[in-house]
């Protein structure tokens, strides 16, 4: 009895075991250039394994999947684990999130676990193991500037490439942190394809790599930041140890590098000299404004265009405001530019160009106008004047100056009218009638009013009795929405029915789109074989089908076969027919 019951508990030791479900570490804290191991464990077999998202840590190797079983005295063990190599992204402490796993119809959660990530550590290796070279010196990521103390609205070039050694290869780079420009406008200029190029770093031979450009526009004065570049970066080195062929094996490394903040000390623009419309424009322009006429007829308009070209700050600045007589017209322009931005700054034209149209006949100036610019090569403020324009009107109403001018100026053309005949065009004798007067109350107006509600009544009566006769008719109802749905889909092909090779494209068409409609599919799905198959399964009748097919062969060759007018009219007809009972049989 004793041995029975050891065995019993031995057979179902495995049920009343405890499921376990956690996850280790190799360790909590390391380096930011070391690798961490983390495993994932269960004394069960469990399905449906979730990780964690690893946020703060870069994946390099797993999962690895690993399976173990053992009878020790007696008793069953087992263990299941994934195991992942992870490589930290980030200083601080991070945190790996709960992984599950489904076990015996439960879900199990690990704990979470928090990492401490340091600054890089200095790893021991095996001499033999040793790089040649190593990747601080080898890697060098440079953000080159072309001017660090530029005025406000003077371009400056940042261009950043990434220095590397002769003897090292890269297999990848990922970018850390992205440069920021607060306080400036910028502009990325796109890079096809990197290039290597030679180049030197410290007076020492290097190839290099241009990984981006920008142009900055800074729009404040002082100190202004921008921000680092960085980049992680697999590298493979090579090491002391050959292979049978006495090549130079290599090791992977990876190596974070950075390109450092970069301090630029924007000097304001002069006050002296300053211009009192000057708009914030910075660099070398003309300026030009331009009527697309000047005579003009009545109810004519025309456009007047203000132009600004050259290199500098297109963008950042608005365009001086035309000011007109009253008595012309101005709407609100229409802005246009035309501006390319190499590495040299902003370069091209911008324009606004109002449409105006005179009021009155007779002649108008337009004032000059004038544009106000920063010279970045004299570091000077300079004026473009434009002339003044000078718009001709020549028919329409006289304007108030004409009117003025007319009164005060005698005519031969005025009738002169004597003291006694000046109100002779008044008319002192009137004839008056009497109007006509009715009331609303009797009148034929006031009876339509009172009997028409009654007349309405009956005739509603009669419409609701025909519209539930309507509804209650199901058959009829489902007839006619499907008629109605096929001439919806044939109706390009109703307006083809005099050209053959027109008629069977739309006919063709509208067949299909009718089984895209009803049977949920692509045009890539279109195949006979699937369609029977489809309308099978929606329980159309095989005879509805085979039409169907029958149909679809015959647009395909009656586009290439001669056709009468009766067939074509025919196959229309079958079109209707067949669209209508589809229709009603899919369900």
């Amino acid at each position: 009895m004793k041995k029975i019951l050891i065995l019993f508990l031995i057979a179902f030791n495995p049920l009343w075991a405890q499921v376990q479900f956690e996850a280790k570490v190799s360790k909590t804290s390391l380096g930011l250039n070391e690798r961490l191991r983390i495993d994932f464990s269960m004394n069960a077999d469990g399905d449906n394994f979730n990780p964690p998202s690893f946020e703060g840590f870069r994946i390099v190797a797993g999962p690895s999947q690993q399976v173990s079983q053992s009878w020790v005295n007696g008793r069953s063990s087992f263990n299941k684990s994934y195991s992942y190599f992870l490589l930290p992204m980030q200083k601080g402490t991070l945190t790996i999130k709960q992984a599950t796993v489904e076990i015996n119809g439960q879900i199990y959660k690990t704990n979470p676990i928090k990492i401490n990530v340091t600054a890089a550590v200095q790893q021991p290796r095996d001499p033999n193991d040793e790089p040649q070279v190593s990747s601080d010196d080898a890697l060098h990521l440079v953000a080159e500037i072309t001017k660090g103390n530029p005025y406000i609205n003077e371009p400056i070039t940042v261009v950043y490439k990434l220095y590397f050694s002769y003897n090292i290869g890269i297999t990848n780079w990922r970018e850390l942190n992205k440069p920021k420009y607060n306080d400036f406008w910028s502009q990325n200029i796109d890079i096809k394809q990197l290039v290597a190029e030679e180049g030197r770093y410290n007076g020492e031979r290097y190839r290099f790599v241009v990984l981006r450009k920008t142009v900055l526009y800074p729009q404040k004065s002082g100190k202004l930041e921008i921000e680092p570049l960085s980049l992680d970066i697999d590298v493979q080195l090579p090491t002391n140890r050959r292979n049978i062929f006495g090549q130079v094996q290599i090791v992977n490394d990876n190596k974070r590098v950075s390109a450092g903040s970069k301090t630029i000390n924007v000097k304001p623009l002069p006050e002296a000299g300053k211009p009192a419309d000057f708009s914030g424009a910075v660099g070398k322009f003309n300026f030009s404004v331009t009527p697309s006429k000047t005579t003009l007829k009545n109810g004519e308009s025309l456009d007047l265009k203000v132009a600004v070209s050259g290199t500098g700050n297109l963008k950042l600045f608005s365009l001086p405001k035309p000011v007109v007589p009253n008595s012309l017209e101005m709407y609100d322009p229409s802005h246009k530019e035309n501006v390319q931005t190499p590495l040299s700054g902003m370069n091209g034209s911008i324009s606004d160009t109002y449409t105006i149209i005179p009021q009155f006949k007779g002649k108008y100036p337009i004032k000059p106008m004038s544009f106000s610019y920063f010279d970045l090569a004299t570091s000077r403020y300079k004026t473009i004047t434009s002339p003044e324009i000078m718009i001709n009107v020549l028919d329409g109403p006289g304007g108030q100056q004409m009117a003025q001018a007319d009164t005060n100026t005698p005519s031969a053309n005025k009738v002169q009218v004597s003291a006694n005949q000046q109100f002779g065009f008044i008319k002192l004798k009137t004839q008056l009638s009497k109007m006509g007067r009715s009331d609303f109350l009797g009148s034929t107006l006031f009876y339509v009013l009172l009997f028409l509600p009654l007349l309405i009544i009956p005739i509603i009566v009669l419409l609701k009795k025909k519209k539930q006769a309507i509804d209650a008719d199901v058959a009829g109802n489902r007839i006619r929405q499907s008629n109605k749905l096929a001439k919806q889909f044939l109706s390009e092909a109703q307006k083809q029915l005099g050209q053959k090779e027109l008629f069977y494209i739309a006919l063709e068409k509208a067949l299909h789109n009718f089984m895209k409609a009803k049977l949920h599919i692509e045009t890539s799905e279109m195949s006979k074989d699937n369609i029977r198959a489809l309308l099978a399964s929606k329980n159309v009748q095989s005879d509805t089908t085979a039409s169907l097919m029958a149909l679809i062969e015959n647009c395909e060759m009656a586009r290439y076969a001669p056709s009468s007018a009766a067939a074509i009219q025919q196959d229309y007809n079958r079109a209707v027919m067949l669209i209508s009972d589809l229709e009603k049989q899919i369900s």
